[in-house]
């Protein structure tokens, strides 16, 4: 199908992209990659009559340490694209779980394109890299016309294509906590190589996240608080589609996801605690 008819605004800067959002209203909708909004408005699910392309703002592509010692985080650019993330020395250094997923998502098409500020605001329940943001733990910065406020990744994302964001607000950056030698494991299983996960498992330091098993990516919390209490991975792994809500569709049905949950929580939690 053919997008209905919209304006095209070119930004270069956050303060130029957050006055055509109040310029425009509700009726306009970022545009970074476009991999996810410019599907759902080819079938007409989403009908934006302005379209603010943020893709040109310099300002939004970075990967830093911010801090010292133990409050140290990485801050990450909300424009970052995943194939930038996935060969960044400080990220594969203090955070490797995140480029190691970046370089999983998709194909090299939407990897040179897509935006990790993208993929956190579009709240897709099958996202790599949600999930395993949402395993790190840290923050997601949010710029409006009130100036910044920090959001937890646990009270980001709401429901299916929903998120704590207001419409006069954009992603500005993702704050992580440093992982460095942590052990961390991200394992999913798919159609095709570069299809959406039918489920993902996302763990490191004890926490564990799992993609296609609600209306937004969640956390195994049974399967946490079972280790936290000394339970064997296996034991644990075998709660994690516990408070769970996974649909069926066409890929699988909810027993299979199900099924997929525990086996992929195994597997994640055995490769973060393998040695490397």
């Amino acid at each position: 199908m053919i997008p209905s008819p919209f304006d095209y605004v070119r930004v270069g800067s956050v303060d130029e992209a957050l006055s055509a959002l109040a310029e425009h209203g509700e009726d306009a909708k970022l545009l970074a990659g476009g991999h996810s909004l410019l599907p759902l408005m080819k079938l007409r699910l989403a009908v934006p009559t302005v379209l603010i392309d943020i893709s040109g703002i310099p300002e939004l592509s970075y990967v830093r340490v911010e801090g010292d010692g133990a409050d140290a985080v990485v801050a990450i650019g909300a424009g970052t694209r995943h194939h930038e993330l996935e060969r960044d020395e400080v990220a594969r250094a203090e955070v490797p779980l995140l480029p190691h997923v970046a370089g999983l998502v998709g194909d090299p098409q939407v990897r040179h394109r897509g935006t990790i500020g993208g993929t956190t605001a579009h709240s897709d329940p099958a996202s790599d890299l949600p999930t395993a943001l949402l395993a790190l733990g840290g923050t997601v910065v949010l710029q409006g016309p009130g100036g910044r406020r920090e959001v937890p990744v646990t009270e980001f994302w709401t429901g299916f294509f929903e998120t704590a964001m207001s419409p006069d607000e954009l992603v500005v950056e993702l704050r992580v906590p440093r992982t460095g030698s942590l052990g961390w494991g991200y394992e999913k299983f798919t159609r095709r190589a570069n299809d959406w996960p039918i489920v993902a498992a996302a763990a490191v330091d004890g926490r564990v996240a799992l993609a296609n098993m609600g209306g937004a990516v969640l956390r195994a919390t049974a399967t946490e608080e079972a280790l936290a209490a000394g339970a064997s991975i296996a034991d644990a792994a075998a709660l994690a589609d516990q408070g769970t809500s996974p649909v069926a569709d066409m890929h699988a049905d909810a027993d299979y996801r199900r099924h997929l949950a525990r086996l992929l929580t195994r597997r994640a939690l055995e490769s973060a605690a393998a040695p490397r």
